[in-house]
This record gives structure tokens, sequence and C-alpha cells, in this order.
């Protein structure tokens, strides 16, 4: 557990170097790019479902640093709780994600495809070897966004999902 925290510390820390080391102006100033808003089709507050209606959680996505990054808090419908930090680094010209929750960690980068879409993958570990996560999100109208959740244990030859959700959009409650 205190591994999981110094990590979530560290990524803290990261984002924060990330937003302060690319100019030397205020924060509130320093994100105006295009590239930082271009996850903005994310943030709110969602109730999440799957195909079916479901209800698999809630997630609430803020701007955070005066706009260079994004602050997500999943809560699973079965108490699941995770949170990840988001930025795009220009230095490297792609998104960055730092995930922690309900045991896992990930460390994504990508940006938005040629649909629109944001896309972010990254490996990881585990007991039973390297797994390649890939995470899409995509935006469907105002009010709703998709993400579909990928593993791939033969690095990228075929893909299993294993998470699908319908993001709809909630009132501030």
């Amino acid at each position: 557990m205190s591994s999981y925290v110094g990590l979530l510390v560290s990524c803290i820390l990261l984002v924060c170097a990330a937003a302060r080391g690319h100019a030397q102006s205020t924060l509130d100033s320093a994100c105006t790019a295009p590239e930082h808003r271009q996850f903005d089709f994310w943030v709110g507050t969602w109730a999440v479902t799957d195909s079916a209606g479901r209800q698999l959680g809630t997630n609430d996505i803020s701007r955070i640093a005066g706009g260079c990054g994004l602050h997500e808090h999943w809560r699973g419908g079965q108490g699941g709780e995770g949170m990840s930090l988001n930025t795009w680094q220009p230095a490297l010209g792609r998104w960055t994600q730092f995930w922690v929750g309900s045991g896992t960690v990930l460390h994504l980068t990508g940006g938005l495809d040629t649909l629109g879409r944001m896309v972010l993958a990254g490996d990881r570990t585990t007991p039973q070897g390297t797994v390649r996560d890939r995470i899409t999100w995509e935006p469907l109208d105002a009010a709703t966004v998709g993400q579909r959740w990928e593993v791939s244990r033969d690095r990228g030859a075929s893909w299993q999902t294993i998470f699908e959700g319908i993001y709809g959009r909630r009132e501030n409650r």
C-alpha cells in the first residue's frame, strides 16, 4: 500500500514539474496551447453504464493546476475506487496519464487519433508477464463519452476488451 502512495505522490510531483518546466510564467498562462484542451471533452461529472444501461460507477473529471492537467476520481458501483492525473507534455508532444486504483497502477501515453479519440497506452508488469494496456475515450455527442480499455499479452498482436463504459453527463450534486 505504501508503494502505491509513494507512486501517487511521485506522479503528482511529475505533473506539477511538467506544468512548471515548460514555461516561466504563471500556471494560468502556461497551459493555453490548443493541445491542453484536447481532453476537455472528458471534463465533467459522469454516470458510467454498460451497453445495457447497467450502472458501473461514477467518475468526476476536473481541470487542475491552472488548466495544465486533469484529475479523475472513479468510484465503481461494486466499491472499487481509483484516481488519475493527466497532462499534455509539450516537450514530448503527447498526453500522459498516471492511474492508481484497486491494486492497479498504469502509466499511459498517447494522444488524439485521426477520428478525434483520445488513445493512451502503456506496458505494465504483472506476475504473469508484461501486459500492454490501451484505453480509448471517444466523444459520442455533447453529453456522452465512450471508454474502452483493452489489454494485450502478446505485444499488441491481439487485444481483449476488459472494460467498456458509456459516460453520461450528470448534474453536479
